[in-house]
């Protein structure tokens, strides 16, 4: 990663650090004072990724160092239960928790639908919680490399806020838990945290979305952290329909323990500039995830998906489907990397990305790789580029169906195959009608 010079804006981010060290700590908390320190000398060092750096050769985050984003300490109260109404999942909506630039709102929460025995709140609350301190000291910034990533290190520096939901041993949660991050303003920069701790046998459902009051310009740099502990499950949709002008980047780390299951679906529609990078360590055996996506693009936008799947025991097993629609002269760039190593025996692997392409200039640069060291695997990669095939579309109209409808009933076929996979009605439905909506706002241009 290339070293940058600091700026002036990079000095916002510096005075935003230097106030939050500055705050009042508690006791139990010296330990994060240090751990933020260690965040910004990385991000010092690193500053931002540049198109030198191997890993973003295809996305260039420079008009996100250009601008003198305003990080957002401070929780603003202008919004109300009205406003985020339409935000809502009603399956979660007594399992809600909100933020507003990437900080906490009780006042908009509500867990009234979770057991006592769930923990779901304020990331900060818990450090000063002697209940909890030790457990997000053990987990927090252990996956999420802040020393080597830019963006992480930024976020680990300058997160005064976030999620910490912990699942006890043995514990169903039947409501889905919804994580609602809601960006209001322009010109602002909001760094979301969230920490799951999944114990032994558990099961849940997480959904994270990120949505916009307003249509303004601003910048989120949010880092997720999954440990699940042995056989416990996890279902984690994240949903970014961020505002056309928004900047997104996004860190998903997943720490798999033995027999645990993942199953994760990240759904891209929003911004003008997004980037999502996923890693899931496989350390025990018999451990099982699901990394799926869908991205829909359109005009200039830009999204960048970068996946690492790590097989380090025997009998895991990894499925991989990302998809993408691309339109106008939007850019998509998919890099899935599979590890399966020495001691990784019988481990079954399977990633596939697909690309539609709905205009000339749309352009997609796709990399899945494989690189086995153990002998005894089954393995297998594959991604595809094309436009819709135009028997299907020939088979349609013959029996009526008109050209424009055709081509929407085929794109929305082709978005189908993962949104389909998602349990939680209201969200799929959303997810169909955003589809459906963009395709004929295609058709009306």
């Amino acid at each position: 990663m290339m070293v940058t010079e600091i700026t002036e804006r990079e000095n916002l981010y510096q005075e935003a650090f230097r106030a939050l060290q500055e705050s009042a700590p508690d006791p139990r908390g010296s330990w994060l004072a240090r751990l933020r320190e260690n965040a910004m000398e990385s991000f010092q060092e690193l500053g931002f990724p540049s198109t030198k750096d191997e890993e973003w050769k295809y996305t260039n985050v420079a008009p996100i160092a250009k601008v003198a984003f305003q990080p957002q300490t401070t929780a603003t109260d202008q919004f109300g239960a009205k406003e985020l109404a339409s935000f809502s999942i009603p399956e979660a909506e007594a399992s809600q928790l909100v933020f507003v630039n990437g900080l906490f709102r009780d006042d908009l929460s509500s867990l009234t639908a979770l057991a006592k025995e769930v923990v779901a709140i304020d990331l900060s609350r818990a450090i000063a919680d002697e209940r909890y301190s030790e457990i997000v000291r053990r987990h927090l910034a252990r996956e999420a490399d802040h020393i080597a990533q830019g963006f992480v290190a930024l976020n680990t520096a300058l997160a005064s806020s976030g999620a910490f939901v912990y699942i006890p041993r043995g514990t169903v949660v039947e409501a889905p838990i919804h994580l609602l991050f809601l960006a209001a303003g322009s010109q602002t920069a909001s760094f979301p945290r969230v920490l799951v701790v999944a114990e032994a046998n558990s099961s849940a459902t997480l959904i994270e979305s990120y949505v916009s009051v307003d249509a303004g310009q601003y910048f989120t740099n949010a880092v997720v952290e999954i440990a699940l502990e042995d056989g416990a499950r996890l279902e984690h949709y994240k949903v970014q329909r961020e505002s056309a002008e928004a900047f997104h980047v996004a860190t998903t780390v997943a720490d798999l323990g033995p027999n645990s299951s993942y199953d994760s679906t990240a759904i891209t529609f929003g911004a003008q500039l997004s980037r999502h990078d996923i890693k899931v360590t496989m350390d025990h055996e018999g451990a099982e995830c699901w990394v799926d996506g869908l991205y829909l693009v359109t005009a200039s936008q830009h999204t960048d998906t970068h996946s690492v799947i790590d097989h380090k025991k025997p009998h895991g097993t990894s499925h991989q489907l990302y998809k993408g629609i691309l339109d106008g002269k939007s850019r998509a760039v998919f890099n899935g990397k599979i590890f399966v190593r020495h001691d990784a025996q019988k481990t079954d692997a399977m990633q596939t990305n697909k690309n539609l392409l709905l205009s000339n200039e749309a352009r997609v640069d796709t990399k899945p790789q494989l690189e086995i060291l153990a002998d005894d695997v089954k393995c297998a990669h594959g991604a595809a580029v094309g436009q819709i095939d135009e028997d299907e579309l020939f088979y349609l109209e013959t029996r009526g169906i008109h050209h424009d409808l055709a081509r929407n009933l085929l794109t929305y076929g082709f978005a189908e195959e993962v949104i389909g996979k998602i349990k939680i009605d209201s969200i799929r439905t959303q997810l169909d009608e955003a589809v459906l909506n963009r395709l004929n706002a295609r058709l009306e241009a």
